[in-house]
């Protein structure tokens, strides 16, 4: 072994050696190691001499002639054999290194307004009296904390895990952000086919503190959104579109709008409060979701918007066979703002003909100078992959498209300009002749 192997062995368990040709990527700091990438995993001087369980410890990257590139976690169940953390030999993956990570991240929503009692409006903070503050803190591989997502509702956090290293790590995390930030209680989320690659197995709920026994408010654009932590999808409420949400309203003064996929209203509510819409109607496939639509655009005073439950696609279907009996076009806006369509490149065409056949349902329901908000939050699908799409429904449809506005998600879903795939939502404000 050589001495500069011997000198890392300490802070790892194992190597893991790269084929040859395959560092490039590392050298450039992307956080993700996938298994067709690997050559073998070496143990190092503190593994047993039975070759110890490897899943969720702390390895070494190494290329090919045995330099040390990159520390990470290991996990043998998933294509992402190895999430890198550090590129520095001398820095342990411990309990420091967490709380240094994470504290860094709260000061940049700090930096930014991001915080309770703050607004954002054109990115400057604006007081708002009284108000809860819903905001991402930590977001994964763009905080270099990779498999690890944290979001604040007022004085409650939710935690979601991606990665099996983090889960096993999770008390030592609630731990620090107890510390950091003093929350009321701390909820656990995960997505059900991500714990299933990475070999994740927990329940999903409350891990410390005392919840609320009803949904509570939080705030946003001046509207009140209800937040129930025991039942909401994914972290409780789509924070990625905040800045979005206000743009898309701006289009929609005195209009007729469809918002797709609408969740708990969001965009439905500020098209109709803050675009001045004529009338909205908001359709999700959930009847929880829905139901919790309705509760919000009564909180709000909102009466000219509807909420019902549908499947998207057969729901703009059954719109289309009732636009093609009558003349005048049903809608001036449309939204569309559907779930996760590819988790990965192998599913990419399906997910790009599933965005197609929306998109092209959806300009059917517009006049010629109907507004056309269309997102994807589908990380293998590219921004250009999205407007080759569209590109593809303009052409068959025989329709013009002019993309008006080019958006991505909140500020406070920073991109890692070393790991793109942060970069994952999409959001393109067109206008259809």
């Amino acid at each position: 072994m050589s001495t500069e192997l011997s000198a890392l062995a300490p802070l790892s368990v194992a190597r893991v050696v790269l084929r040859p040709k395959k560092a490039l990527p590392f050298y450039g700091r992307h956080p993700w190691v996938r298994d067709s990438a690997v050559a073998r995993v070496e143990p190092t001087s503190i593994a047993s001499e039975h070759f110890l369980d490897l899943d969720g410890q702390t390895v070494d990257l190494m290329n090919e002639k045995g330099k040390f590139i990159a520390r990470g976690f290991y996990n043998s169940k998933s294509r992402i054999r190895v999430r890198l953390y550090t590129w520095s030999p001398l820095e342990a993956l411990d309990e420091p290194f967490f709380r240094s990570r994470i504290a860094t991240a709260i000061e940049l929503r700090r930096q930014i307004g991001y915080q309770p009692g703050a607004d954002v409006e054109n990115e400057t903070p604006r007081p708002m009296v009284g108000a809860l503050s819903a905001t991402r803190l930590v977001f994964s591989e763009a905080d270099g904390l990779s498999g690890l997502v944290v979001d604040r509702y007022g004085e409650y956090l939710v935690v979601q895990i991606t990665s099996l290293a983090i889960a096993q790590r999770l008390e030592m995390i609630v731990g620090i952000l107890r510390e950091l930030l003093e929350p009321k209680a701390v909820v656990l989320r995960t997505e059900k086919s991500m714990a299933q690659i990475e070999g994740v197995e927990f329940t999903e709920g409350k891990i410390w503190g005392e919840l609320p026994a009803e949904p509570f408010e939080i705030h946003e654009h001046g509207l009140r959104y209800l937040i129930d932590l025991d039942e909401g999808q994914k972290t409780g409420f789509y924070l990625d579109q905040r800045e979005n949400r206000r743009a898309a309203a701006a289009y929609c003064s005195g209009r007729r709008v469809l918002d797709m996929f609408c969740y708990t209203g969001g965009f439905a509510l500020c098209a109709a409060a803050l675009g001045g819409a004529k009338q909205v109607l908001g359709i999700d496939t959930s009847k929880k979701a829905v139901a919790q639509a309705r509760a919000n655009a009564q909180l709000n005073g909102i009466t000219n918007v509807t909420f019902d439950v549908g499947d998207g696609f057969q729901t703009l279907d059954r719109l289309l066979d009732e636009r093609s009996q009558s003349e005048q076009a049903p809608f001036d806006v449309v939204i569309l703002d559907p779930p996760k369509f590819a988790r990965n490149r192998s599913g990419l065409n399906q997910a790009l003909m599933a965005y197609h056949r929306l998109n092209r349902s959806a300009i059917g329901l517009l006049p010629v100078g109907g507004i056309l908000v269309t997102c994807s939050c589908s990380g293998s699908v590219s921004h250009e992959d999205f407007q080759l799409m569209l590109s593809g429904v303009a052409q068959k449809s025989g329709r013009e498209i002019q993309i008006l506005q080019q958006r991505g998600a909140a500020a406070d879903h920073p991109v890692s300009a070393t790991c793109l795939e942060t970069e994952y939502l999409k959001c393109f404000i067109c206008r259809v002749l």
